[in-house]
C-alpha cells in the first residue's frame, strides 16, 4: 500500500496496526492534467531533435570546459532545454502562427511536440557536458601524465590492456605523444593522433551506451512503481509543464498562455532578473552595485567545537528557491535539517573525542568516516526498501519475463514491453561485467562496481523525482569503502593481481560524478509521456538515437578541445584533480590496509536503521514529518550548496501556508515559478554575453 504524495509504504504490512495511507498532497490541485491534445514524436521533432543533438554536443564542451561558464546542462532542470522550449514558445510557434492566418494550417509546435523536444534536450544537454560521461577522455590518459617515480603511478597501472587507454601502444609500451600532446596542445604541423584514440573510444563508447540502455531498461520498470503506485510529485517537470500550457488554446490565449499573463509570475521573474542583471554588470563593470548572495561562514566559525563542522557555505539560489516552494514541507524540511543534523554529530564527535578520520578516495568530502558509511549503509537500505515496496509490481515485472503472467493493459504505454526490459536490463548488466572481466577485474570485482554504480543511480533519481534536487551526487566511493570493510592490498580482494588500475580508472570515469547521470532524466521522460499520452516507445528510440548523436559529437570534442587548446588550459577538475584520482587510488589500493575497523560494519548498520527507522516512523504516525530523502542527500555536494536556499524555499512555504492558507498559498505558486524562470533566463542571457566577450568563470548555477 503506498501515499498519494509518493511516501513509501509500511516495511510489513500488519492488519493489526494502524497504517497510514493517506497524506495531503499540497500541490496535487496543482498538478498537471494527463490528457494529450496530439502526437509528440512528428518527423519534424525527429529532426529537430536530432539537429539539436550535434548543436549541444558542439557547444556545451566549450562552454563547460574551455570556458567554465553555467551550464547548459549538467542540472535536471536543464537551462538548454528550457532555452529551446522557450525559442519555439516565443519565437517559431508565433511566426508558424503568422503563417497559419495566411493559409498555412497545421505549422505550429503542439504542446506534445514541444514537451518531447524538451525531454529529448535534457539528455543533449546531459550527455556531453561537465559530470557523467565525458570526464573518461581525460582520466583514461591523466594518470599517466601526472604518474612519476616518486608516486609509483606507473606500477599501480601496470596490466592494462592496450584497448583501454590510447596512452599505451599495442604492445603495452607508454605512448607519450599521445598523452603529453592532449595537456599541451599540438605544436605547428601536428595533427590529432585519432589513430591512438579510435579503439578506446569504441571500446568505452560501446561501454557507455550499454548503461544508457541498462539505466533505460530499469527506468522503465520503476515508471509504474513510483508514477502510478507511488505518485510521486515531479517537481522538475512542473515548469516545462507552466511554459507550455496554452499552447493548443491559441484562440483563446493567443501567443502568451496563462503563465505569461501571470502579474505574480512577472514579480519573481523581475526579482530574479534584477539580481542577476545587476550582478552580471558587475562583473563585467566593477563600480556597479551587486546584491550579494553568499555569507562567508568561515570567520563565523574559527573556535572549537564550532569549527568541527567543516565548509558551510550559505548562498541563495533564486532558482533552487523556486523549486523548493513547489516540494511538499517535510521533504524540503528534511532536506536542509539532515544536513544539520550531519553537523551537529561533528560536534558532538568532538566533546567524545572522536579522532577525526576521512573515507579513503573521498578525502575531498571532508566528511569523518562514521558519517561516511551512516551514507553507504542509508543507501543499500533505502534501494531495498524501494524494492520491497514495490515487490508486487517488480515481481509481475518477473513473471511477465519468464512468460508467467499475461501483459495489462497499462504496458502497452511503457517505453519497452517488460520483458524486453527485464532481459534488457540483465543482459546490458552482464555486458557491463564482461567488459570489466576483459579490463583486468575479476567477476566479483567487476559485479561490485556495477552493484554500486546501480545503487547510487537508483537513489539519486528518486530524489529528483521525489525532491526535485536540481543536480545530485553521492557521497562516497565504492573502492575506498570495500578496502575499509574488507582490507585491500595484496591477497586481498583488492589486490594488484585482481585489476586494481582498471578498476581506479573504471571507477573515477563512470561512479566519481553522477551530477550528469541520464536515470533521473529516463524515468522524468517516461513519467511525463504517459501522463501526457506522448508515444512512449517512439519517444525512447529517440531519446537513443539523440544520445548515440550527442555522444559522438561530444566526445570528439572534448578530444579535440585538448589537442587544441591544452587540456592543462581547460576546466580544471576535467585536466588535474580528476584524472589524478584514479593513479593515486590505485596506488593506495595496491598498499595493504591496515586500519579495518570493525566499527565502519557499525556506522553502516546504523544508517541503514536510521532509513528503516523513518520508513517505519512515516507509515505508523501521521505527525511524523521527517523524509528519509534528506538522510540520503545529507553529505552530498549538492546540499552543500543548496541546503540555505532549500531553507528560504521551505521558510517561505510555511509562512505563506500558515498566515495565508492554500488559497494564498496556489496563488503565490507562480511567483516562485517566475523566481525559477527568471533566473534561467538570465543564466541563457549571460552564456550568450559571456560567450561573445570570451569571458570564463561566471557561473550563475552552483559549480
Amino acid at each position: 500500500m503506498v501515499t498519494e504524495t509518493g511516501e513509501l509504504s509500511p516495511l510489513a504490512p500488519n492488519p493489526a496496526l494502524p497504517v497510514r495511507t493517506t497524506r495531503l498532497n499540497e500541490d496535487q490541485a496543482l498538478s498537471d492534467s494527463p490528457v494529450a491534445s496530439s502526437r509528440g514524436v512528428t518527423f519534424r521533432v525527429v529532426v529537430l531533435c536530432l539537429l539539436l543533438g550535434v548543436v549541444f554536443g558542439y557547444i556545451i564542451p566549450i562552454a563547460d570546459y574551455k570556458f567554465s561558464n553555467t551550464f547548459l546542462g549538467a542540472t535536471h532542470l536543464s537551462p538548454g532545454a528550457l532555452g529551446v522550449v522557450l525559442i519555439l514558445c516565443l519565437v517559431v510557434n508565433p511566426i508558424l502562427g503568422l503563417l497559419s492566418r495566411k493559409g498555412i494550417h497545421g505549422l505550429r509546435f503542439s504542446r506534445n511536440e514541444v514537451l518531447t523536444v524538451y525531454l529529448t534536450c535534457l539528455f543533449s544537454c546531459l550527455v556531453p557536458g561537465i559530470g557523467g560521461n565525458n570526464y573518461f577522455v581525460s582520466f583514461i590518459i591523466g594518470s599517466f601524465y601526472f604518474a612519476t617515480r616518486e608516486n609509483k603511478w606507473f606500477d599501480a597501472l601496470k596490466g592494462l590492456p592496450p584497448w583501454f587507454t590510447p596512452a599505451l601502444n599495442a604492445d603495452g609500451s607508454y605512448n607519450r605523444f599521445v598523452v603529453e600532446a592532449w595537456y599541451t596542445g599540438l605544436r605547428s604541423g601536428q595533427h590529432i593522433p585519432w589513430g591512438a584514440w579510435i579503439v578506446p573510444l569504441v571500446a568505452w563508447g560501446a561501454l557507455f551506451l550499454t548503461t544508457f540502455f541498462m539505466m533505460g531498461c530499469l527506468s522503465v520498470m520503476l515508471r509504474g512503481q513510483w508514477g502510478d503506485n507511488e505518485a510521486l510529485a515531479f517537481p522538475l517537470l512542473r515548469l516545462p509543464l507552466e511554459l507550455t500550457e496554452d499552447l493548443d488554446r491559441d484562440d483563446k490565449y493567443g501567443i502568451l498562455g496563462r503563465f505569461f499573463r501571470s502579474p505574480a509570475m512577472w514579480v519573481g521573474f523581475s526579482i530574479a532578473v534584477f539580481i542577476q542583471l545587476l550582478n552580471g554588470l558587475h562583473l563585467y563593470y566593477p563600480d556597479w552595485p551587486s546584491v550579494p548572495l553568499e555569507i562567508n561562514t568561515g570567520p563565523l566559525f574559527t573556535e572549537p567545537p564550532w569549527n568541527q563542522i567543516g565548509w558551510t557555505p550559505m548562498r541563495i539560489w533564486p532558482i533552487a528557491i523556486g523549486v523548493t516552494y513547489l516540494l511538499t514541507s517535510e521533504i524540503s524540511f528534511s532536506m536542509w535539517f539532515f544536513y544539520w543534523f550531519m553537523k551537529v554529530q561533528l560536534i558532538v564527535a568532538y566533546f567524545l573525542g572522536f579522532v577525526p578520520n576521512s573515507l579513503p578516495n573521498a578525502v575531498e568530502s571532508g566528511q569523518k568516516m562514521f558519517q561516511g558509511y551512516q551514507d553507504v549503509g542509508a543507501n543499500l537500505a533505502f534501494v531495498a526498501i524501494l524494492f520491497w515496496t514495490g515487490h508486487e509490481h517488480f515481481g509481475h515485472i518477473f513473471k511477465r519475463a519468464i512468460g508467467r503472467a499475461a501483459a495489462r493493459p497499462k504496458e502497452k504505454q511503457e517505453a519497452l514491453p517488460y520483458p524486453l526490459a527485464f532481459w534488457g536490463f540483465i543482459g546490458s548488466f552482464a555486458l557491463l561485467v564482461i567488459w570489466g572481466h576483459c579490463a583486468g577485474l575479476t567477476i566479483g570485482l567487476a559485479i561490485a562496481l556495477w552493484v554500486s554504480y546501480l545503487v547510487i543511480a537508483i537513489v539519486v533519481s528518486r530524489v529528483v523525482a521525489g525532491a526535485g534536487l536540481l543536480f545530485v551526487h553521492h557521497a562516497s566511493m565504492p573502492l575506498g569503502v570495500i578496502s575499509q570493510l574488507l582490507g585491500s592490498g595484496p591477497g586481498t580482494w583488492l589486490s594488484p593481481a585482481n585489476g586494481i588500475g582498471a578498476a581506479a580508472i573504471l571507477e573515477t570515469a563512470c561512479i566519481q560524478d553522477y551530477r550528469a547521470s541520464l536515470m533521473p532524466s529516463f524515468v522524468q521522460s517516461f513519467k511525463l509521456a504517459h501522463d501526457r499520452g506522448i508515444n512512449s516507445r517512439h519517444l525512447c528510440a529517440l531519446i537513443f538515437a539523440v544520445i548515440v548523436v550527442t555522444f559522438i559529437m561530444g566526445v570528439q570534442m572534448n578530444v579535440r578541445l585538448g589537442y587544441d587548446n591544452g587540456g592543462l588550459q581547460l576546466q580544471g577538475w576535467l585536466n588535474k584533480s580528476g584524472p589524478q584520482m584514479a593513479g593515486g587510488d590505485a596506488h593506495a589500493l595496491s598498499e595493504p590496509v591496515h586500519d579495518v575497523m570493525w566499527s565502519n560494519w557499525f556506522w553502516m548498520a546504523f544508517g541503514a536503521l536510521v532509513i528503516y527507522g523513518i520508513t517505519l516512523a512515516r507509515s505508523r504516525f501521521l505527525w511524523f514529518t521527517l523524509h528519509p530523502l534528506g538522510y540520503l542527500m545529507c553529505l552530498t555536494y549538492p546540499m552543500h550548496t543548496l541546503w540555505f536556499s532549500m531553507f528560504i524555499g521551505w521558510l517561505c512555504k510555511v509562512l505563506i501556508t500558515r498566515f495565508g492558507g492554500m488559497d494564498t498559498y496556489r496563488k503565490l505558486t507562480p511567483a516562485f515559478l517566475g523566481l525559477a524562470f527568471g533566473d534561467v533566463s538570465m543564466m541563457l542571457f549571460w552564456l550568450c554575453i559571456d560567450g561573445w566577450q570570451g569571458r570564463m568563470g561566471h557561473q550563475l548555477m552552483p559549480g
